[in-house]
């Protein structure tokens, strides 16, 4: 069992065996465990909810011990890991009532096998900022990539203020987020009701004694640390909370047998984002998740944005987005600037300009790599062959039957969105 924890003071003598099991979020601008100006409360954020605060660190020290326990090699991508977090929150009673289902979510999200604990602490003295954004009427999560821009997109014609929301941890995603949210101001009238927050959190390479942490790269638990990010700013005002993704993916259909879902994620799957929302209002903290594009394919969503700025300033906007999956690549001399071209996310998006009928003005390393090494990387990593069997094979009830949906979701809804997402990449292979 890999155990950690969290703690908001780093000691005058850390040992190597406190550093390896205990994550460290000082207040006092000390260096700790991460590279951050949150703070334990969030009061850097506003007024938080306590209880979102509590679910935040959550997130964190899940996504920091995700990050730092290597997984196994071997064929199948979702080799678990037993991990154990203690977390420090202000009311331990009301978080330990729902252990059971909080594990059980994490490791629906993860993969691994979770345990869970609750400790009360006592947090540094913290004063929080006074509401920053007291007419907003919504948190729309800005990642970079296509799906988030065109939910940012649909927020910007809608006549009220609201926030984006964008996290990065120093891996060049930054520039992107900030270039379409410009760009989402220019496109639109309305586009000075929004407000771009940007968060910096990333683990260090070491802790503050100089023990070096491992790095795990599939970090799965990562997009919980933006939903609880996203969830605590809506707490100060109640608003909801948009994750704007297409339902084709969100649903994870398995492309084969060795695979839980085609893109090895449940970031959005509709059965997490309303056990999430149900788990975060059951212990009083505020949950209202949203995903505004839960019934639509990638490609509809191209048409939509299409139909609202015209084919080509679309086509220049979504070209901005960054959907590549492939990390490393500038090891192999692949610019950060140029998708890889043959991961999930990048068919996916070649597939929805094609079906939107948008010219694609994204560079693809796959179409010209920069040299046989490259190249080499490419092929090896290339998902193209498990896509062309996906579209080949289809899918049936009883893929369906073995999704996990959440109540009122019909599985003949299921059934008809994964057909015409599955008709959506046909239009790559």
């Amino acid at each position: 069992m890999n155990d950690f924890g969290l703690k908001f003071a780093v000691p005058d003598k850390l040992s190597d065996r406190d550093a390896a099991r205990t994550f460290y979020l000082p207040i006092d601008g000390t260096q700790g465990s991460f590279e951050t100006a949150l703070t334990p409360r969030l009061g850097t954020l506003g007024p938080v909810n306590p209880l979102n605060a509590d679910l935040a660190r959550l997130a964190l020290l899940a996504w920091a011990a995700d990050r730092s326990v290597l997984r196994a090699k071997g064929s199948v991508n979702w080799t678990s890991r037993d991990l154990a977090i203690a977390v420090p929150v202000s009311d331990p009673a009301a978080w330990t009532a729902h252990t059971d289902d909080l594990e059980h979510l994490l490791g629906y999200l993860s993969g691994d096998n979770w345990t869970l604990t609750f400790e009360s602490t006592s947090f540094p003295k913290e004063i929080a900022v006074e509401n920053p954004h007291p007419t907003a009427q919504r948190v729309v999560l800005l990642s970079g990539g296509a799906d988030s821009a065109i939910g940012a997109l649909l927020a910007g014609t809608k006549p009220d203020e609201h926030i984006l929301l964008s996290h990065h941890g120093g891996n060049g995603i930054a520039p992107v987020q900030r270039v379409v949210a410009e760009r989402i101001r220019k496109l639109l009238p309305d586009g000075s009701a929004q407000h771009h927050v940007q968060l910096y959190l990333a683990r260090r390479e070491a802790q503050p004694n100089g023990l070096k942490f491992k790095s795990e790269p599939s970090t799965r638990t990562r997009s919980l640390l933006f939903l609880a990010l996203g969830l605590a700013i809506a707490s100060v005002n109640e608003v909801p909370l948009w994750i704007p993704e297409n339902g084709f993916a969100s649903l994870n259909p398995p492309m084969g047998a060795d695979q839980f879902g085609s893109v090895s994620t449940r970031t959005t799957h509709p059965w997490f984002l309303a056990e999430l929302g149900r788990l975060a209002q059951a212990v009083g903290a505020h949950g209202q998740i949203e995903n505004p594009f839960a019934d639509q394919t990638k490609g509809a969503m191209f048409r939509w944005a299409a139909d609202t700025v015209s084919n080509t300033k679309a086509s220049k906007f979504l070209s901005l987005t960054d959907s590549c999956g492939f990390t490393g690549k500038w090891h192999f001399g692949i610019s950060k600037d140029t998708h890889c071209g043959v991961c999930f996310g990048c068919l996916m998006r070649r597939a929805s300009f094609a079906t939107a009928r948008i010219k694609d003005r994204s560079q693809y390393a796959s179409d010209d790599p920069p040299s046989d090494r490259a190249a080499a990387a490419l092929h090896a990593r290339s998902l193209l062959p498990s896509v062309e069997a996906f579209v080949a094979r289809g899918i049936d009830i009883l893929d369906i039957a073995a999704m996990r949906l959440p109540a009122g979701y019909a599985p003949s809804t299921a059934y008809d969105l994964c057909q015409r997402g599955i008709a959506e990449l046909g239009e790559v292979v």
